[in-house]
């Protein structure tokens, strides 16, 4: 029942589009038996086919030919006829403006990919380092350009939805690094969504396969680092641990007071520590014994 309903619906437009598009031929005085095949069937024609079939009026070489075969033909305004007289007519040249070539810039295929990139990456950094400020501003304003850029282009939001999954499997990686597992689905998933981002089959409208695979490269840097630095990280020790901590070197920050106690930089960290004799600040220590949060400091003099 349903798709009987849907074939006659079909039917219906399609006999509509060809008693319009036949009307129309009619009116023009054109080829109504054409144009009725080329809605039907999808029928095309050489423009030398389309003059002698009469689709066309003429065939002409450039604009001066136009206006030259155009001109003496009778066309019709509203209700009444007028004659063309175009023939050694002067021809102006308007270059589009600045607008237009901005335009014609940001929707370049492979120009509103890489600002989508820009504008997401930015965020990124943007949440990573809060108050920054200019990698959000930055990537906001790339993020929206792209937008407005993508939806003037024949986009396939699977592509982009792929895509979005990517770098948020990225990002998942890069917080809570796995064995590279939800990385390296994060690539595939970016690359299949960068492939398919943009409609292939419209001449013209595609993202440079070059681009995609250098992004997907530097992606797999990436993860390659991070995993890196994840097993050295676990085959280390901790740096914090009594054994790591005795005998480490560090300066104090101030001078300790009249119980000893006073704070020191060690290993990088700030430590609460405490000296059997008065130590003034500046002056380099070394740890000799740990309890808990506390450290207990001699001068680095005393340890040689």
């Amino acid at each position: 029942m349903h798709r009987a309903t849907g074939d006659a619906e079909a039917n219906k437009v399609l006999n509509d589009a060809v008693a319009y598009i036949r009307s129309l031929a009619q009116l023009r005085g054109r080829n109504a038996d054409w144009a009725e095949q080329a809605v039907r069937g999808a029928s095309t024609l050489t423009a030398t086919e389309a003059a002698q079939t009469h689709v066309i009026d003429f065939v002409a070489s450039d604009a001066a030919d136009v206006l030259k075969q155009a001109s003496g033909r009778q066309v019709h305004v509203g209700e009444q006829p007028v004659t063309l007289a175009l023939e050694n007519q002067p021809i102006h040249n308007y270059a589009p403006n600045w607008r237009t070539n901005f335009l014609a810039i940001i929707t370049n295929p492979t120009i509103a990919y890489v600002l989508l990139l820009a504008g997401l990456y930015g965020l990124i950094l943007e949440a990573f380092h809060p108050g920054a400020l200019f990698p959000g501003i930055a990537g906001a304003i790339c993020l929206l350009t792209g937008m407005y850029a993508l939806q003037m282009l024949p986009v396939n939001y699977a592509g982009l939805a792929l895509m979005t999954l990517g770098v948020g499997l990225l990002i998942a990686e890069m917080v809570s690094p796995t064995i590279g597992v939800i990385g390296v689905g994060g690539v595939i998933a970016f690359v299949l969504g960068s492939v398919m981002l943009m409609n292939t089959n419209v001449p013209g409208f595609s993202v440079n396969l070059g681009l995609i695979a250098g992004i997907a490269f530097a992606g797999i840097g990436v993860l390659a680092m991070i995993l890196w630095l994840v097993m050295r990280a676990r085959r280390a020790g901790r740096a914090t641990s009594d054994p790591g901590m005795l005998g480490a070197a560090g300066v104090l920050l101030g001078p300790t007071n009249a119980r000893g106690e006073g704070w020191a930089r060690i290993n990088g960290e700030q430590w609460q520590v405490f000296a059997d004799s008065p130590l003034a600040a500046g002056s380099h220590v070394r740890v000799v014994r740990r309890d808990g949060l506390q450290l207990w400091v001699i001068p680095e003099s005393l340890s040689l």
